[in-house]
């Protein structure tokens, strides 16, 4: 008999320690690779600005806002744009990687096509121009609403919150100028508006959502013959899904292409409505045919439909909100050569590239923590309940316009996303029997060793309140920021 070496514990020791220090390596290094390329990025801005404007007195206050509007359209990437793709991916209606790429290619597209060519210098008519008439105090005010804005997207998004960037703007942009010029500078009717949608985005959004979602329950996914009534409601869903997005874009995401009044708006949305019910009803039968009648069946005929939503949002998000990064560094760049301050400023192309670029940067480097916050951490979405939260969106949106609130995207998509997972706890407990409850939840409980649970929550509660916690101290804590800085910045330059 041939004996067996006996094995070395010292050395397989010393692999299984040598493997794990690689590991850990490894893994430290992919932790600062996203930021290391992101701060390349931001001094990548900066070095653009100083060969397009050459070094001078006034060149180096733009250089340095160049790097800031950098930052804060990383920032806008990394967080706000979770809300358009993060149902699709949670959904498994796209990976994170198709994600990743449709939601860059489209947000940069809208960005330079359809991006605003005049911006406000004053966040959403917040602020009187008169009263910071001083170029040099205007221009520490707008910085210091760049930094505030930034920085607190950044820490919103280090915690795991979607927050809305336009009221970090504005924010900063109440801070540096009661700062700047005293408490009688706001236009409080304007911002009891913006408060207010605080309330009116989430609600609508969410109301919107749960109710599209009863509807499909009611009459394809808990009906008898669910293919048939797949073949009957599928192609008016996609249509008005069609309609709704032709509003959204006509009156949200094309406006530096042509200007379109609502009205206008409504008549191409009806137009895309009927030419979408007429192209998808026989599409819908053919992908029917020959599908077993369950309700994974009816979901699959959403998925097509949800990508195609996640790309049109994308598009439109950032066709507006590119506005957030670039707005306060336009009215720099404009105050600081032309020695004025204006209420609204033409951008520069290089300018927009930046804020396009840098959003589309933000995305990839940092996007996927806020895509899987919003996507399934929240609540279990599939393709039918993401295609709820992503019309959603687009019809709270032209609700919103129609009404003149000024509403934010990412409060309309988080709050679609708690009216689904909301709407679902009180369907569940509806329709399911009472011994049938209590025995889940019964075994849920004994699974998280706890007794005190009475209800199967669909919602992560933990989430939610996040959430909530910091929309509302959102515009509040960018204005502390905001406030300081200039305090700050106005200090050193005197």
């Amino acid at each position: 008999m041939v004996k067996q070496p006996r094995p070395n514990k010292t050395l397989d020791r010393d692999l299984k320690t040598r493997v794990y220090l690689e590991q850990a390596t490894l893994e430290t290094r992919q932790q600062f690779l996203a930021p290391s390329i992101g701060f390349a990025f931001v001094v990548f801005a900066g070095l653009v600005a100083s060969l397009i404007l050459g070094w001078s007195s006034e060149s180096y206050i733009i250089i340095a806002a160049a790097a800031l509007g950098a930052y804060m359209a990383l920032n806008i990437g990394a967080n706000d744009v979770a809300n358009n793709v993060g149902p699709a991916v949670g959904a498994n209606a796209l990976s994170m990687t198709g994600a990743l790429i449709i939601a860059a290619v489209f947000e940069s597209a809208g960005a330079l096509l359809a991006g605003g060519d005049v911006v406000g210098t004053i966040s959403k008519g917040i602020i009187d121009p008169s009263a910071v008439a001083s170029p040099e105090v205007f221009i520490w005010a707008m910085f210091a609403a760049l930094i505030s804005a930034a920085v607190w997207v950044n820490m919103a998004t280090w915690i795991g919150a979607p927050v809305s960037t336009t009221h970090s703007v504005v924010g900063g942009v109440v801070g540096a100028g009661v700062a700047a010029a005293g408490i009688s500078a706001v236009n409080w009717p304007t911002m009891g508006q913006i408060a207010a949608s605080w309330v009116i985005s989430p609600l609508l959004g969410g109301v919107i959502a749960a109710m599209f979602l009863w509807f499909i329950k009611s009459n394809v996914s808990d009906a008898k013959d669910k293919m048939a009534a797949a073949n009957r409601w599928v192609p008016v869903l996609i249509a008005i899904m069609a309609g709704a997005f032709s509003i959204y874009l006509a009156v949200k995401g094309l406006k530096k292409i042509i200007k379109i009044d609502l009205e206008i708006a409504l008549l191409i949305g009806l137009g895309m409505f009927v030419a979408s019910y007429l192209i998808s009803r026989p599409m819908i039968r053919r992908q029917s045919a020959g599908k077993p009648n369950d309700k994974e069946s009816v979901r699959s005929l959403f998925t097509v439909p949800l990508v195609c939503a996640a790309a049109l949002l994308s598009f439109a998000h950032g066709a507006n909100d590119v506005a957030n990064a670039v707005g306060p560094l336009a009215a720099i760049v404009h105050t600081a050569e032309a020695g004025e301050v204006v209420s609204k400023v033409s951008i520069p192309i290089w300018v927009m590239i930046v804020g396009a670029f840098g959003i589309s940067f933000g995305l990839l480097l940092f996007g996927p923590k806020l895509i899987r916050m919003v996507g399934e951490q929240i609540t279990k979405l599939n393709p039918l309940r993401a295609y709820c939260v992503a019309l959603s969106a687009a019809i709270t949106v032209i609700i919103a316009s129609w009404l003149g609130l000024p509403v934010s995207s990412t409060h309309i998509a988080v709050g679609a996303v708690f009216g689904v997972g909301f709407f679902r706890e009180a369907y569940w407990r509806y329709t399911t029997s009472d011994k049938k409850v209590d025995r889940m939840i019964a075994q849920e409980a004994e699974k998280l060793g706890s007794k005190k649970r009475k209800h199967r929550k669909l919602v992560r509660r933990s989430h939610f309140l996040t959430i909530i916690a910091a929309w509302v101290i959102t515009v509040p804590a960018a204005a502390l920021i905001s406030a300081i800085v200039f305090y700050i910045l106005n200090g050193l330059s005197t």
